[in-house]
């Protein structure tokens, strides 16, 4: 897709979220989404877990949310290494195969001899407001089953948005943060490869659920360019769920996740947990969401060391 068609989307996609509704209903356990009250609860519950992230309020005019609070905007955790590509010339086919889940998900299945190096980045690593505005009354949410269409340029094309996203679109399968938190990267030789990402995480409030997006620096601590950035990201999901954004709290060029399929896939992971016989809090949202979105971004090597359980 073109830069030029990214930037209609990206520009229709703010039309259309400012005009949506805040949701004030939770929809948590029907339809695997957060109103911005469970965001903000959800989020304060990663910050308390893991000291690596905190929230930030926006640098860029305008750009403020009403319905979060000035101080909790995003969440953001910096300096999160990424030491080999998921392709290019730094990555290997004899150190890391990638293995179809037999949902529609890729899954890295890397070698090693699971010992993390000292560099390994542990997302709870870490040395130890105002009240939200008042949100706009909630319409109907868009439906799970067909995720609303992305703008493409005043087109409207439900079929080939379908397409677009639905390598996100059946995920089932129970045993994916058990699989993902037993990951371990094998780092390339010398530390001309090691990387830095900023991951932040935003209230999308059109698709609402939580956003990912994220901004990478070479060694040298340069940012990267789009195109630089998609080598740490499965090739699966370049350009179709994973594209070139501008973020909007502070305007600086990343990557983003789409959300379109976050909240089914959510509501998939929180049904398979519970039907283990246990329930799952709302508070503890973003840990198991980050987990799922560790399978696109697999390179970028934040660890798990917070379990996820249901609560009995």
């Amino acid at each position: 897709m073109s830069s030029f068609l990214q930037g209609l989307q990206s520009r229709a996609k703010d039309i259309r979220e400012s005009l949506t509704p805040a949701l004030s209903t939770s929809a948590f356990e029907t339809r695997g989404v957060l109103t911005p009250q469970q965001f903000v609860s959800a989020g304060d519950e990663l910050v308390a877990s893991c000291p690596t992230w905190e929230w930030a309020g926006s640098t860029k005019d305008g750009s403020e949310r009403s319905y979060l609070p000035k101080g909790k905007q995003f969440l953001v955790t910096r300096g999160v290494p990424s030491k080999t590509r998921c392709r290019g010339k730094d990555f290997s086919p004899s150190a890391a195969m990638m293995k179809d889940n037999g949902e529609g998900w890729m899954i890295e299945d890397v070698a090693g001899d699971g010992q993390g190096s000292d560099d390994d980045f542990d997302l709870c690593d870490g040395d130890d407001k105002p009240p939200s505005d008042a949100v706009a009354k909630s319409e109907t949410p868009p439906s799970t089953s067909t995720p609303p269409p992305t703008t493409s340029g005043g087109g409207d094309d439900d079929d080939d948005d379908d397409d677009e996203y639905a390598d996100m679109d059946d995920f089932t399968d129970p045993s994916l943060a058990s699989d993902l938190s037993s990951l371990t990267v094998t780092p390339s030789p010398g530390s001309s490869t090691l990387r830095r990402y900023d991951v932040m995480i935003s209230y999308d409030k059109y698709y609402q659920t939580p956003r990912v997006w994220l901004l990478g620096y070479a060694p040298s601590g340069t940012p990267l360019t789009g195109q630089e950035m998609f080598e740490d990201v499965m090739e699966d999901y370049v350009n179709r769920t994973v594209t070139i954004e501008k973020f909007p709290y502070t305007g600086e060029v990343v990557i983003s996740i789409h959300p379109c399929q976050h909240g089914n896939v959510m509501k998939n992971i929180v049904d398979n947990m519970k039907s283990g016989g246990g329930e799952v809090r709302v508070e503890s949202y973003m840990m198991v969401f980050l987990k799922f979105v560790s399978s696109i971004i697999p390179r970028i090597n934040y660890d798990f060391t917070v379990g996820v359980e249901a609560a009995k």
